[in-house]
């Protein structure tokens, strides 16, 4: 049976089984039955396009000398303004403190960045969360993931509309569930991650916690490594036309991804081999 077969099959009123029970016993991932992508209109959605290329190409690039491209290089006329709205919606961060795009909630947790000068040396010592603006033919969607800094194994992921900081913990949950914890779990300071119940899932497993500096997004440069490979190797040659081909594109990727793409950083082996290898070993 195909995954959209078996996505199919999930009654989302059903009267003895929960969504994520059904899920579970038809072998998907729960985010693969909410693919409604949002929309924009054409104009934002092709700005949002133009920016997220660019922005993955030059990740320094600010609202003012975004704008400047957008105007003078491909023949917008847009101002600051909106391209700043654009910037929060996409969830982008650039390398230097402004624009501050990922705005921590009132009261929320602040942690110190725990990575700096730490030597990753093993499985599980340290992990990262970060989330992505994923375009699509019409509309857009967020891709959320957590990889294996040690070895660039991605060890979950799930796509949604909205950045809430339920999803976002349920997919970390769902990577303990599966892995085992990590020793640490870094971050950015954005509202999802310093919410009472992302930080109580993490206290709760007795995981240090670590957050980027405000502007810092080579902090968590890992992931942020990890979304150029899949948009310029994936996304970008095949926009989807809809989520659930977004989320079959993704779910492949990843596959190709652990199994087969080599790091050369890593001794030329693929995150799976070096993360299962490093375990068998130790």
């Amino acid at each position: 049976m195909s995954t959209t077969e078996k996505r199919q099959k999930v009654v989302r009123a059903h009267p003895g089984l929960s969504l994520e029970k059904q899920c579970k016993l038809l072998e998907i991932h729960r985010s693969g039955i909410y693919y409604k992508p949002r929309g924009e209109s054409a104009l934002n959605l092709q700005l949002m396009e133009k920016i997220d290329r660019k922005i993955t190409e030059h990740p320094y690039y600010g609202v003012e000398r975004m704008t400047d491209y957008l105007n003078m290089d491909l023949g917008y006329r847009v101002n600051s303004k909106r391209i700043r709205r654009l910037y929060r919606l996409m969830n982008i961060k650039t390398l230097y403190p402004r624009p501050r795009t990922t705005k921590a909630c009132r009261d929320s947790h602040k942690y110190p960045y725990l990575l700096r000068d730490l030597k990753v040396d093993r499985t599980n010592q340290v992990w990262q969360t970060d989330i992505t603006y994923i375009p699509m033919s019409r509309g857009f969607m967020y891709l959320v993931a957590v990889i294996d800094v040690y070895s660039r194994k991605i060890m979950n992921w799930s796509v949604s509309n909205t950045m809430s900081a339920p999803w976002c913990r349920e997919v970390v949950e769902d990577a303990i569930k599966k892995h085992g914890k990590p020793e640490i779990h870094n971050s950015d300071q954005g509202c999802q991650f310093t919410s009472d119940e992302f930080i109580a899932l993490l206290k709760k497993n007795e995981i240090k916690i670590s957050m980027d500096g405000k502007g810092r997004a080579l902090d968590n440069i890992y992931i942020e490594r990890f979304w150029r490979s899949i948009k310029q190797e994936k996304i970008y040659l095949n926009p989807p036309n809809g989520g659930l081909e977004l989320y079959d594109h993704i779910r492949d990727y990843i596959q190709f991804y652990n199994n087969e793409r080599r790091h050369t950083e890593k001794g030329k082996v693929p995150p799976d081999e070096k993360y299962y290898g490093q375990k068998l070993a130790g």
